[in-house]
């Protein structure tokens, strides 16, 4: 096992598994939990009220980490300006990290200023979904920051989404010579590219990218063979929650993806998962307890 620190909380990577809790501060999130939307819908409660109320009930419910984003990843979704995700996330985080001071924040963010402003306000890790290569300044951001950052692999392009009523997007067509061996060769360049920019590899996460440029078998075939990744030495995210590789198999909207998403999250612990990202944080914290105390007792840790 490894005893690291992420901002105020220690981490021991491998003794169980840590739960990141989503807050999309956006208005078009795939699953239908943006705060924005919700703002909107509270005329007397504000985004920053919300997310402050929301931010408390995951901890409660035992997240170890608050992954806020400000634009929406789905296949088919709208770009949004950095001034535009600058607004959403910056004063969000600077009120999470004040209220909450002990807590473990997140950027979910490619963009390098939105970066830089998010740990300079309060986060300690980029949860960055283009792993450094959706600008060429985020791996100098974090480095001179001395942040954690969560390198996903990602080949989605716009070309490949399709988008079906109620089950939401998800990508076609998508060619790989060997899945396996494909994502983890990308990944060995994205942590080479981390290393170049002077990333500490001690604060480098990996993540396969579950839905992002994959399309359902694939995904199905990714948490499946999660293991695989494990065996690049570095902590592993999982993220399949709500996700349409769900919907798809179930025949299920963002809203029913409960229980596909609890059998991704069990099975990727199996695998070797040492964090899963989810919206269900009490439901997914008490599959992952449940899965910690099987899997990791059979294995001896």
């Amino acid at each position: 096992m490894t005893t690291v620190s992420i901002g105020p909380k220690t981490f021991e990577w491998g003794s169980r598994t840590y739960i990141m809790g989503i807050l999309n501060i956006t208005p078009d999130s795939f699953s239908g939990d943006g705060i924005i939307s919700d703002a909107r819908s509270h005329a007397k409660n504000s985004m920053i009220e919300l997310t402050l109320h929301q931010a408390a009930a995951f901890l409660d419910s035992g997240a170890d980490i608050l992954d806020i984003g400000g634009e929406s990843t789905r296949p088919g979704s709208q770009l949004v300006s950095e001034q535009e995700e600058l607004n959403r996330v910056i004063p969000v985080i600077s009120a999470v990290a004040k209220q909450f001071p002990d807590a473990v924040i997140s950027v979910d963010t490619y963009k390098a200023e939105v970066a830089r402003q998010a740990l300079l306000s309060g986060a300690h890790l980029v949860n960055d979904v283009w792993a450094l290569r959706g600008d060429p300044n985020m791996g100098k951001v974090i480095a001179d920051l001395s942040a954690w950052v969560i390198l996903m692999h990602n080949r989605s392009k716009p070309e490949n989404a399709s988008v079906a009523q109620n089950l939401g997007g998800r990508y076609i067509g998508m060619q790989y010579d060997n899945l396996m061996q494909d994502v983890i060769e990308e990944l060995r360049d994205s942590v080479k590219l981390a290393l170049d920019e002077g990333i500490d590899p001690k604060k480098i996460i990996l993540d396969p990218g579950i839905g992002f440029g994959k399309n359902v078998e694939q995904n199905l075939e990714l948490v499946n063979k999660l293991d695989v990744i494990k065996e690049l030495g570095f902590p592993v995210l999982l993220a399949p929650s709500r996700k349409s590789f769900i919907g798809y198999t179930l025949d299920l909207p963002p809203n029913q993806r409960i229980e596909g998403t609890a059998a991704s999250v069990a099975i990727g612990i199996d695998r070797g998962a040492d964090m899963v990202r989810v919206h269900d944080v009490k439901e997914m914290s008490r599959v992952a307890k449940m899965t910690d105390a099987i899997v990791r007792t059979r294995k001896g840790i």
